[in-house]
């Protein structure tokens, strides 16, 4: 069941939750479904099966819809009263560009498990009284087929044409129209009928574990920014700005660390996304505290320029409504942001959907874990498409953002492969 923008009639739904033992062997990624979603981190998270209701929206205000939808939602809701408290919990994919064609959806599914801290807890939501399971059955351990290796190639921009999109972006900026702009390109490839993405997203939690592992709505990737995340009313947020490849020997690697902190070029990119991301989460908590100085993030093949965010959460907003505000940051857009959105829209050839757009989950508390869909790809009809992109500002160089696109693109092509 799909509803849009402005439904007026949402069901009721019926909500348990229970305690599950699972093998001693189990990994999380064993209970991947194939119509299903997930968002894992370090091994632990959640995984969905089925879905009992779409919830979606388009437009400027997709995100305000979208939790005006889901509070409705959830003051219909009815909870067991078991020993294990039971939530509503819902998947999101939210599009970048307010103007997109892609529609903005939260998807309910039809069972969730939730592994953390070495417990596992199964959710039933339906839309009836009727009994649900109390254990796992076999459908939650059935084997991924193995793919046949997939070659990503130029979308509608080449590699050349990136390097000219780049050039028009530092036009604009020495113009003084945006000081700072975040443009991406495209790479795709044609798929069949019977893709199945299990066996990439597996590859990706092994490879970056310390990365945030989404499957939402078509949408999969290992996001290494944490948007926002949600907890008792406690705000976490990373901020990701500047990069550097990884170095091949260890000397060289904690050089190119360095390097990347001392960057005035970075470093200014940074603060930008910062101050942004700070500003926007004021107005909704009651204390804020962010890193004095970034830190190097190591990833498998990247050095981040990265900052922790803190906070505690005004109790009349739940994660959604912070969502909200915060998008889009700096980081994936740009400064001023207006400008900055306008000027992705005027250069860059095609639509991000949901690619630099938030991807998470949320709970009937409000609580939940949001990062940008980044590091990874999108489904279409016959299609998969991945996007990465590069922050540029005054000193750019058009060559080395190509490269760095190709970088962040390796995540994906390596889990393909």
């Amino acid at each position: 069941m799909a509803l849009q923008d402005k439904p007026t009639n949402l069901p009721g739904l019926f909500v348990n939750s229970t305690a599950v033992d699972v093998p001693s062997d189990f990994k999380i990624t064993d209970a991947l479904a194939l119509d299903g979603m997930a968002f894992i981190f370090e091994g632990q998270g959640l995984v969905g099966r089925g879905a009992v209701l779409t919830l979606s929206a388009t437009g400027p205000d997709r995100i305000e819809k979208l939790a005006t939808q889901w509070r409705e939602l959830c003051s219909k809701a009815e909870f067991d009263g078991g020993a294990t408290p039971a939530k509503l919990l819902a998947f999101g994919a939210i599009v970048f560009d307010s103007q997109s064609k892609v529609t903005s959806t939260l998807t309910i599914p039809r069972q969730v498990l939730t592994v953390r801290n070495g417990k596992a807890t199964l959710t039933n939501i339906t839309t009836s009284r009727f009994a649900t399971p109390t254990t796992l059955g076999p459908e939650w351990f059935a084997p991924v087929a193995p793919q046949k290796p997939i070659s990503l190639l130029p979308g509608t921009v080449s590699e050349s044409g990136f390097e000219s999109l780049v050039e028009s972006a530092l036009q604009r900026i020495d113009a003084g129209e945006v000081e700072k702009v975040v443009v991406a390109r495209e790479v795709t490839a044609k798929i069949g009928r019977d893709f199945d993405p299990r066996q990439a997203i597996v590859r990706l939690t092994q490879r970056y574990p310390s990365c945030w592992t989404y499957w939402v709505n078509k949408n999969f990737g290992a996001s290494p920014e944490l948007l926002i995340c949600v907890s008792n009313r406690k705000i976490n947020a990373r901020v990701l700005a500047g990069s550097a490849a990884r170095g091949t020997d260890p000397t060289i690697d904690e050089a190119i660390a360095t390097a990347l902190k001392a960057s005035a070029k970075n470093r200014h990119e940074h603060r930008l996304a910062i101050d942004s991301l700070v500003g926007s989460l004021l107005p909704y908590c009651a204390n804020l505290d962010a890193d004095s100085e970034p830190f190097s993030l190591a990833l498998p093949n990247l050095w981040h320029l990265a900052s922790d965010v803190r906070g505690t959460l005004d109790h009349r907003n739940s994660s959604l409504d912070v969502l909200a505000a915060l998008h889009p940051t700096a980081a994936v857009a740009g400064t001023p942001l207006t400008a900055a959105q306008a000027a992705i829209r005027q250069l860059e050839p095609f639509d991000r959907g949901v690619y630099a757009g938030p991807v998470g989950w949320i709970d009937s508390t409000g609580d939940g874990e949001w990062v940008i869909a980044l590091r990874g790809a999108s489904i279409g009809h016959g299609t998969i498409t991945a996007m990465a992109g590069c922050g540029i500002v005054a000193g750019s160089d058009p060559a080395a953002e190509l490269a760095e696109t190709e970088l962040k693109l390796r995540p994906i092509r390596q889990a393909l492969a």
